[in-house]
């Protein structure tokens, strides 16, 4: 059975919690992601910043607003899957959920994400072979 592992992008845009909010945004936009996971210097999860969590300062920005850091807008307690988890619960997550990506980790480290279009690659790699089993086997994203 493909576990997160098996289709997780390992390189992860991150941020610190002490980062700019305003470059955080621009971050976001020039990467074109909906999310990112905020860590610690060692990748340890700290929580996601979102685009979500950031509309607050369209509709109730104030002028000290550009001192704030990730910190005021990230969620925390983040949900997260561990590498070795079955995409399959992954899957179950994204669609039940409104997020569009999530972290993968290993040893309370972010060594990978997983997006709905790394899952919809996926699909497609599989109904690309002719063999059904190929399901059981791993799907490496850049394959």
């Amino acid at each position: 059975m493909l576990q997160a592992k098996d289709i997780m992008v390992t390189k992860v845009i991150s941020v610190k919690k002490d980062t700019p909010i305003y470059e955080a945004i621009e971050m976001l936009r020039k990467n074109h992601i909906s999310s990112m996971p905020v860590v610690e210097d060692d990748l340890t999860l700290l929580g996601i910043l979102s685009e979500k969590d950031v509309i607050s300062l369209f509709c109730y920005a104030h002028k000290d607003d550009k001192e704030k850091v990730v910190s005021d807008f990230m969620s925390v307690s983040p949900i997260y899957f561990m590498e070795d988890d079955s995409l399959l619960s992954v899957c179950d997550y994204l669609i039940v959920h409104s997020f569009k990506s999530v972290p993968i980790t290993s040893k309370g480290k972010v060594v990978g994400i997983i997006s709905q279009a790394d899952i919809i690659d996926c699909i497609l790699h599989l109904n690309e072979e002719d063999d059904i089993e190929l399901v059981e086997q791993p799907y490496m994203k850049g394959e």
